[in-house]
């Protein structure tokens, strides 16, 4: 390729580049790459010079440059393919396109590949110091908007839970009043929404925060063995009972005790339970002591006990007891607002986990994790970054490291179930329903998600009830 030549312009002004811009230039004419070291250093920028494709890849997968300057017409590979190899390996990183062959066309197709310019030969000298000095102030922004996410990650940092949003700043107003009092707290909301972290965070702030807090996954004991991990047991109570043991509500007197899944405790459990609640005094297996206890409880669910007391599998009393404090965590597709802050949050996380330096996500990757119906609600969005950070191997999270079901999600119905052509009237009530359930049964804020006025969702409803059964399959009720 012949030598090329800057067009000549006026003598311009120092460089006004705020952060050191490392450029690796790449070209097959040496000429040129010498031309253009020399310029890219009068300009104020740090060049590093190549006319081989690999050195210049190995540069790029070094982390150490930002700005790739490179003529389209390469003998060892094809145009394209070094630009979409640039970008897979460095998704953060700038590639400007030169050539002698400029056409609408074709510069279109660069950006569409990536490219962040397209500059014909012979350069304007004015043009490129122009376009790098706007590529630095770029990453100078960036570097701003990182240092602001940090900082705003860490005053929007509640115990250990994050969040902006309004729907989680009044969990947050709600928990911090509460706290301080020694009453029982329900907290209700989805499945992978962080009630067990808020239960910590209501422990840490009480005053017996320096006592201990326990947990019980109500869920995941058997029926059979609730009573003696809740209560204990004395020697000889049942087979296997070689010595005394205490229970949870002995172990944590004077601290918190937190029932997770509460809802799954059977019947027959439920009444134990609730002299325990009530009168704070606890029975061990096989023994005719009554022995008093003084705990804070806590208890959790993803069931509507509401409607679980109507189907009478919940006793009323004991969620009267349960509930003298109820908070309500909202899902994550209700607090879409905070999912940036969130992914903040599980970047430096992993960060320090993995020994990493991921800086963050692309804009594509953004734009997928926003798109996300997100079932699992926060810990789903957390495996996601989780398991993004690990397989990463460039500054930034991209699309291609985002797990299977991210990158390609399966067509869902309104419920999340595998698409199958039904009727439109059946997309609109199971939607309501969907909403209804999202909501906790609060029909002014489900009404509000739907996007329609109070009295449109009482006629859905009402239309509904005709055949006996409005949302989540209970009977027809009134009010809110």
């Amino acid at each position: 390729m012949a030598g090329m030549n800057l067009v000549a312009t006026k003598e311009l002004a120092s460089p006004a580049a705020i952060l050191p811009l490392n450029v690796c230039i790449l070209d097959d004419d040496r000429e040129t790459v010498e031309m253009l070291e020399k310029t890219v250093k009068q300009l104020g920028f740090i060049p590093f010079s190549t006319s081989d494709p690999g050195k210049a890849l190995e540069h790029v997968s070094s982390g150490r440059c930002r700005v790739v300057l490179c003529d389209l017409k390469m003998p060892l590979m094809s145009r394209l393919a070094f630009l979409e190899d640039v970008v897979q390996r460095d998704p953060g990183i700038f590639f400007i396109l030169m050539t002698s062959f400029y056409s609408i066309e074709s510069a279109i197709n660069a950006i569409r590949c990536g490219a962040y310019d397209y500059l014909p030969k012979p350069l304007d000298r004015a043009r490129l110091k122009k376009t790098l000095d706007d590529l630095a102030e770029q990453l100078q922004r960036r570097h701003r908007i990182h240092e602001l996410e940090l900082q705003l990650l860490s005053d929007l940092e509640f115990h250990g839970i994050v969040g902006g949003s309004p729907a989680m700043l009044e969990v947050f107003d709600l928990a911090r009043k509460v706290a301080q009092h020694y009453s029982n707290v329900l907290l209700a909301g989805p499945t992978g929404t962080g009630k067990e972290l808020l239960a910590h965070a209501l422990h840490k702030m009480s005053p017996v925060a320096g006592q201990r807090f326990v947990v019980c996954n109500c869920s995941a004991i058997a029926d059979a063995l609730l009573e003696s991990q809740l209560f204990g047991y004395v020697r000889g109570a049942f087979a296997g009972a070689t010595d005394a043991r205490p229970g949870l509500f002995e172990y944590a007197s004077g601290g918190t005790v937190f029932l997770d899944e509460v809802g799954e405790i059977p019947l027959a459990m439920q009444a134990k339970l609730l002299r325990a609640v009530q009168n704070r005094e606890i029975q061990r297996i096989g023994s005719p002591e009554v022995r008093r206890v003084e705990v804070r409880l806590i208890a959790a669910t993803n069931r509507d006990l509401r409607a679980d007391v109507l189907a009478g599998r919940f006793r009323q009393d004991l969620l009267c007891r349960l509930s003298a404090i109820q908070i309500r965590v909202p899902s994550l597709i209700e607090r879409l607002e905070d999912i940036p802050l969130l992914v903040a949050f599980f970047v430096k996380k992993y960060n320090e986990v993995y020994r990493k330096n991921v800086r963050g996500l692309t804009h594509r990757a953004k734009t997928a994790l926003m798109r996300q119906p997100w079932p699992g609600n926060v810990r789903e969005l957390e495996n996601v970054i989780a398991s993004a950070s690990l397989v990463t191997a460039n500054d930034f999270i991209d699309v291609d490291d985002l797990p299977e079901q991210v990158r390609h999600p399966l067509d869902r119905g309104p419920l999340g179930e595998p698409w199958r052509p039904i009727p439109l009237e059946e997309v609109r009530k199971k939607h309501i329903q969907q909403m209804l359930e999202m909501c906790g049964g609060n029909r002014v804020r489900a009404a509000q998600m739907l996007g329609i006025g109070r009295t449109s969702l009482y006629r859905h409803l009402k239309r509904e009830s005709k055949d006996g059964v409005t949302h989540a399959g209970q009977p027809a009720q009134r009010g809110e």
